[in-house]
C-alpha cells in the first residue's frame, strides 16, 4: 500500500507530499465558528472536511493535535475593523451577558457536531480566554515597528511590512489593486493606509466587551486570535492550518503578515481551504439570508426543504464532493445522497449473508488499495466512496450467486468496510431513518393542528392536554401569530 499522503497547499498552489515537522505528531489548526447564532449548513462543511482529515491522519498512524478555536470576541459586523461585535450585538438585542450568548450557541454548535459525528478537537480555545497573549503580541509588533497606535487603537502597518515581505501571497492579490478597491482614506481616519488592519480596537462607551490595555480599554482585532492561539498550542511552526475559502482573504492573509512580522518567519507549512456550499450558484450564508440551519435539515422545517434529512445524509452529501470543489444544495441532490447511503449500508449488511466458498472471485485488496489511493490524493473522498460502491456491487454479485468469497476474504472485507465507512468517513448507523423522522414530523404537526382547532373551539382542556403530553416527550412548542412552531 502506498501511504504517501498528498496535500494541496493553498500557499504554493500545488499538491505536495505531506511531511510533518515532528512525526508522528501532526499539528492541525482550524478556524472554528463565531458563536452568535445556530449552526447552518455552511458551518457543517469545514467541520466535516477537517474531521475527515483528522480521522484519516489518525488512521494512517499519526498522533494529531487538533486545535479548533471558538471566536467569541472581535469579529465585527461590517468587516474586520468596522461595525458592532457580532456576539455583543446578539447580547444587546437579547438582553443577555455576552458569555451567555457564547455558551448558549457554543452548546448548540457542539450538539449539532455530535449529531454529524464530528469528533471534538483535542484543544478548543476561546479568543476571550487569550486576551493577555494577544496584548503581548500587539506589544511585540509595536516594538518591531510593524504596528502603530492611533487614538487608542493599534493597527498593523502594511506599508512597513511590504518593504520586507510580500502581503497577498496566500490569496494571490496585489497590494496596489487592493488599494484601488479600498474605501477612501478619509473614512479610515485612524489608519495610515486603508489596508492596515486592527490589532487592538478602542471600545466605544456603549461597547459591551472590552478589557484594559496600555493603549485603551478595548478588544483585540479578529485576525489576532488565530496567530496567538496556534502559536501557544502548536508552537512557532506547525503543519496544517485549515478553514473555509471565505477566510482566505483577509483573515488568513492578515494572520500570515502579523505572524511573520512577529517572529520573522511563517508558522504554517500547509494551508488547506474548503470551498463553499451554494444555493443556485450563490454562496450560502447568514449575511445573504439564504442559509438553512442544521436543525431545519433534521426536522424539515424550512421552505426550501421537501422533507427532513438525517445527520448522516448531510454528512454523506458533503463527503461526496471534493473539499476544494463548490457544493450546490438541492433537494434532488439530498434525495440521491439518501438513496446512495441506504445502498451502501445495505451492501455492508449483505456481508453477513455471504455463504463462504472455497475460492474468491473478488479481490478485497483491490478495494482497499483503491480507497487509499483516492484518499492519499488530497482527501479525494468522492472517488474513494465510488470505489466502495464498486465493492458493494461485487458483494451483491456474491449474494446473487455470480461471484464468490472465501471465509477469510469475507472477514477481510468486513474489516475494510468497518474501518473505511465508520472510522475514516465517520458514517454510522442512525437509530431513526429519515422516513421515520418524516412520519414523526407529520404526526406532531397533526397533533398541533388538532390543538389549534381545540383552542379555536375554546376547548382549552384538550388543547392543554395535547401541549402537556407533547412537552413530556421533549417537544418544545412556540405559539405564533400565524400558528405554531416546534422543535425537539
Amino acid at each position: 500500500m502506498n501511504t504517501k499522503f498528498i496535500i494541496y497547499n493553498t500557499l504554493t498552489r500545488k499538491k505536495e507530499i505531506f511531511k510533518p515537522l515532528n512525526p508522528p505528531l501532526v499539528g492541525l489548526y482550524v478556524c472554528g465558528p463565531t458563536v452568535y447564532g445556530d449552526p447552518h449548513l455552511g458551518h457543517a462543511r469545514p467541520a466535516i472536511t477537517f474531521d475527515l482529515l483528522f480521522r484519516y491522519l489518525s488512521h494512517l498512524g499519526y498522533k494529531v493535535r487538533y486545535v479548533r478555536n471558538i471566536t467569541d470576541v472581535g469579529h465585527l459586523e461590517h468587516d474586520a475593523d468596522d461595525g458592532e461585535d457580532k456576539v455583543a450585538k446578539k447580547a444587546r438585542l437579547e438582553q443577555l451577558e455576552p458569555m451567555e450568548v457564547v455558551q448558549f450557541y457554543m452548546n448548540h454548535y457542539h450538539d449539532k457536531m455530535r449529531q454529524l459525528n464530528v469528533l471534538p478537537p483535542t484543544i478548543e480555545p476561546l479568543a476571550s480566554g487569550h486576551i493577555i497573549e494577544q496584548q503581548q503580541m500587539v506589544s511585540r509588533l509595536l516594538e518591531n515597528g510593524y504596528a502603530y497606535e492611533s487614538n487608542g487603537s493599534v493597527y498593523f502597518d502594511i506599508d512597513k511590512y511590504g518593504r520586507n515581505y510580500k502581503y497577498g501571497k496566500l490569496s494571490g492579490r496585489n497590494t496596489e489593486d487592493l488599494l484601488q478597491s479600498s474605501r477612501d482614506l478619509e473614512k479610515q481616519s485612524d489608519k495610515r493606509n486603508p489596508l492596515d488592519f486592527a490589532l487592538w480596537k478602542k471600545a466605544e462607551p456603549e461597547h459591551i466587551m472590552h478589557w484594559p490595555s496600555p493603549w485603551s480599554d478595548g478588544f483585540p482585532g479578529w485576525h489576532l486570535e488565530c496567530s496567538v492561539m496556534s502559536r501557544k498550542y502548536l508552537g512557532k511552526q506547525f503543519d496544517i492550518h485549515g478553514g473555509g475559502m471565505d477566510l482566505l482573504f483577509p483573515h488568513h492573509e492578515c494572520e500570515i503578515a502579523q505572524t511573520v512580522a512577529d517572529q520573522g518567519k511563517e508558522s504554517v507549512r500547509y494551508w488547506m481551504h474548503n470551498n463553499m456550499i451554494t444555493i443556485n450558484g450563490q454562496k450560502m450564508g447568514k449575511s445573504l439570508g439564504n442559509s438553512i440551519m442544521l436543525e431545519e435539515f433534521f426536522t424539515g422545517n424550512h421552505k426550501l426543504l421537501d422533507k427532513a434529512y438525517s445527520p448522516m445524509t448531510i454528512r454523506f452529501f458533503i463527503l461526496q464532493a471534493h473539499y476544494r470543489s463548490p457544493l450546490d444544495f438541492s433537494n434532488e441532490a439530498l434525495l440521491a445522497t439518501e438513496k446512495g447511503l441506504d445502498r451502501l449500508k445495505e451492501g455492508i449488511k449483505n456481508l453477513n449473508k455471504i455463504i463462504p466458498s472455497e475460492k474468491s472471485t473478488i479481490n478485497p485488496d483491490k478495494i482497499e488499495n483503491n480507497f487509499y489511493e483516492a484518499m492519499n490524493d488530497d482527501l479525494n473522498s468522492p472517488v474513494a466512496i465510488s470505489y466502495l460502491f464498486d465493492g458493494i456491487r461485487e458483494i451483491n454479485s456474491v449474494i446473487a450467486g455470480h461471484d464468490s468469497l472465501t471465509a477469510s476474504d469475507t472477514e477481510k472485507l468486513k474489516k475494510i468496510y468497518r474501518s473505511f465507512v465508520y472510522d475514516v468517513l465517520g458514517l454510522h448507523e442512525e437509530s431513526q431513518t429519515s422516513d421515520n423522522k418524516e412520519l414523526l414530523k407529520n404526526l406532531i404537526d397533526l397533533l398541533l393542528k388538532m390543538r389549534m382547532e381545540a383552542r379555536n373551539n375554546k376547548d382549552f382542556k384538550t388543547s392543554d392536554r395535547i401541549r402537556n403530553e407533547l412537552e413530556k416527550f421533549g417537544v418544545e412548542i412556540h405559539d405564533t401569530k400565524d400558528g405554531f412552531e416546534w422543535k425537539i
